[in-house]
């Protein structure tokens, strides 16, 4: 029986990674797969911040509260992509920092490194009406690796964790 909740995702991969964290960093498939896939964010990161992305979500959460972060957004994620950012060093948050806002939002954005692809792919109204389509067509290639590779880790967990645990 797999966690519904988001305390209990959180509960639940915190525990699976304390139990198999060492199996998961011993494998080397994983481990590829982990360096690939922060390379694939830093990349798409890279692009967001080059094509202005950034500075529109930093201004809409400053004027106007911002909104794709909101609460509930976190029910989304499943408990592999946790334990995905847990591998990679992510502190899972446990408490909200804006009641409003989803629980892995931070005061310098998402707390996340491995995102679930509604977060990655989500773009306002105000981000395609003011950058250009071939920015964001090159970000959208680098955020298709991005998430390939948090497909394929998530998957290597899973088979680590029911085949080798």
């Amino acid at each position: 029986m797999y966690p519904e909740t988001i305390e209990d995702k959180v509960a639940w991969a915190k525990a699976q990674f304390a139990r198999w964290q060492g199996l998961l960093l011993s494998d080397p498939t994983l481990t590829a797969l982990l360096n690939a896939f922060k390379s694939a964010v830093s990349l798409s990161h890279t692009e967001m911040h080059e094509a202005g992305i950034a500075d529109i979500c930093r201004r809409c959460e400053k004027e106007n509260g911002g909104s794709c972060c909101g609460a509930g957004i976190e029910n989304r994620y499943d408990q592999w992509i946790l334990i995905a950012n847990l591998l990679l060093g992510v502190r899972l948050q446990e408490a909200r920092w804006k009641q409003d806002s989803c629980l892995f939002l931070g005061p310098n954005g998402c707390t996340l490194i491995a995102r679930h692809p509604i977060c990655v792919n989500y773009l306002c109204k105000d981000i395609t009406q003011q950058v250009a389509k071939e920015k964001i067509a090159r970000m959208r290639e680098k955020e298709g690796k991005e998430l390939e590779l948090l497909f394929f880790v998530c998957e290597r967990i899973k088979w680590i964790i029911r085949n080798c645990g």
